[in-house]
């Protein structure tokens, strides 16, 4: 039985390992936009299933200048970077980075000061796992620094705004019109047949009056 729980074990692990491995991930944004002269911050994360025992991650411009180097000892610990690229230096880590609520994503993001044009350029997070057998994984971003960031002409989409409102408003309208003439005509049809139910009762009633007055009159001898 013991041998039995080993087995699923090991299994398990292994599927996990295979699904869920070190992944390392710069975001959604393929393309980052900053302006000359600002702070940027180029986000990276990286999870582990198994976990972590002294991560080593790095940070590449243009995938051979090294720019930063760092560790994450433990689940429990925050990311480091050694001491030569702590103090005076371009890059920095941001000052609060919370520590992994799940043991398994880590937060190793890079923030780069005072942008300038030569910045421009292919960044890439990369990190090596010993637990996992020394496993790597790395993701790249690309930054562009810019004179000015483009402003979002949003014309259309007020225009596309208007529109879809205008027919709305006016599908609501029609409703309540439609509503509206069905309802008065209702009245009328009632109304109609009140009085044609009304002149009937009338009518009859007369003709049942005349018949009584012919049987009262008495006939001549």
């Amino acid at each position: 039985m013991a041998r039995l729980w080993l087995v699923a074990a090991w299994m398990g692990l292994q599927l996990c390992s295979l699904a869920l491995g070190l992944e390392v991930s710069v975001g959604k944004v393929p393309v980052i936009y900053t302006r000359n002269g600002t702070d940027v911050l180029l986000p990276c994360t990286f999870t582990s299933c198994i976990g972590i025992e002294r991560a080593n991650f790095s940070w590449f411009r243009n995938h051979t200048e090294l720019i930063l180097k760092g560790v994450v000892k433990n689940k429990d610990s925050k990311p480091e970077p050694y001491p030569e690229y702590r103090e005076g230096y371009k890059y920095m880590m941001p000052p609060d980075i919370a520590l992994s609520k799940d043991n398994r994503e880590f937060n190793i993001s890079l923030i780069l000061l005072d942008a300038d044009f030569s910045d421009s350029g292919k960044y890439t997070c990369h990190v090596k796992n010993p637990k996992e057998k020394n496993a790597m994984h790395n993701d790249t971003i690309t930054l562009k620094v810019v004179v000015e960031l483009e402003k979002v002409d949003k014309t259309l989409t007020i225009i596309i705004v208007s529109v879809v409102g205008g027919v709305i408003g006016l599908l609501i309208l029609i409703m309540v019109v439609k509503k509206l003439t069905l309802f008065i005509l209702k009245k009328m049809r009632d109304k109609k047949e009140c009085l044609v139910s009304s002149s009937a009762n009338d009518n009859t009633e007369n003709g049942l009056a005349g018949s009584k007055g012919e049987q009262k009159t008495p006939r001549k001898a």
